[in-house]
Order: structure tokens, then sequence, then C-alpha cells
């Protein structure tokens, strides 16, 4: 397999990390989150939206958007649910996600990592604001719960982790959220567990 990457990014670090927690590999195609000129070159007809992650399977077929393709790799596995319900929940926690989660905590994250002299203090202040809202969530469903569906670690926790455990490079601190915290420690634990830097 290949996988176009982008190694500040979480969405590609959600399947970095499945990959490892899985066993598999991939070749790592590393693109610019910056400079994205040459993707209509690079991406252009593997991936409509011009993104990555974009995983390319070994027969050729491309898969694009990073939740899809942790369902892709994870179907079938311990990490999604066997429980219909639970699944659902799965991927009610995956578009929370990449609706309210990802769109101001990574937005603030990428602003202040590779762009802090050019962002709109205004801009920032809402994302952050936006950021703890959806935090603030995470932590009323966790409190008294190990892993956000069930009784295990699955997809959804893969997905919520990859940027809530930077949020603080966004400047979002997570000091007001001890089940969140407690939380990120348990995803750090998991078998096969690697760093956003690895």
């Amino acid at each position: 397999m290949i996988l176009y990457n982008s190694a500040i990014s979480g969405n590609c670090y959600k399947v970095r990390l499945l990959l490892a927690q899985l066993g598999l590999t991939a070749e790592l195609r590393e693109l610019d989150v910056v400079d994205r000129s040459n993707r209509p070159a690079v991406l252009g007809s593997l991936n409509p939206a011009l993104r990555v992650p974009t995983l390319i399977l070994d027969d050729g077929r491309a898969i694009a958007e990073s939740n899809a393709i942790l369902w892709w790799l994870g179907d079938g596995t311990e990490f999604v649910p066997a429980d219909r319900f639970e699944r659902a929940q799965v991927l009610q926690w995956q578009f929370f996600e990449q609706y309210d989660h990802e769109p101001n905590i990574a937005v603030a994250r990428f602003w202040l990592l590779k762009r802090p002299d050019d962002v709109d203090p205004e801009k920032l202040a809402g994302w952050q604001a936006a950021g703890h809202r959806v935090i603030g969530a995470m932590e009323q469903h966790l409190e008294g719960r190990e892993f956000l569906v069930g009784n295990g670690y699955t997809l959804a926790d893969i997905s919520l982790y990859a940027y809530t455990h930077v949020a603080p490079e966004g400047g979002i601190s997570l000091d007001a959220y001890p089940a969140v915290r407690a939380w990120i420690e348990r995803v750090a634990a998991q078998p096969g567990h690697i760093p956003i830097t690895a």
C-alpha cells in the first residue's frame, strides 16, 4: 500500500496509527500541507478533493478521507464493534470529529504551527472557543467511561485522539478536562501505539 501523507496532519496520523496497531505497513509519500501546487498532478486521478491522507491499495484502487480509510482498514477487526448500535455510535463520533472537532482544533493548530504571523486573532479566538466546546462535550461523555463507544477501544477513539491530544498546540489547554486527559493516557497505552511524530 501507498499512503499519501503529511507528517503534521492529524488526519494522516489516524491512518498511520491504525496501520501500526494492525501490524500493517504502507509506503509513505509526503505532501506539503502549505504548498499544494503539485496536488492536481499527484492526486488528481486518485482523490477528487486533492487531500491527504489518500491510501492506494495494492491493486491500485484509492481510498480518500481519513475516516473512510479507517473503516476500510478496521472492518472485521477488534477496532469495529460487532454490535450494530455501537457501530453507528462509532460513526456518530467520527462525524462529530470531522464536522465540529477537526475544523476548529486542527485549524487553530495549523495556523499557530505553520503560519503564526499571518493568523487573524479574531478567527483564532473563534476556533479556540469552539475547540473548548467540543472537548467539553467529550469530557461530559467520557466521565465514568474508559472509551468513547462501548467497553473497548474503537475507531472512534483513534479519530478523536488524533487532534485532541495535540489541542494545546492550537492554544487549547486540556487542563480543565480530567476525563479527556485520562482517556488520552489510555489511548496512548494501547498496544502498537505510535506518536504523531513517528
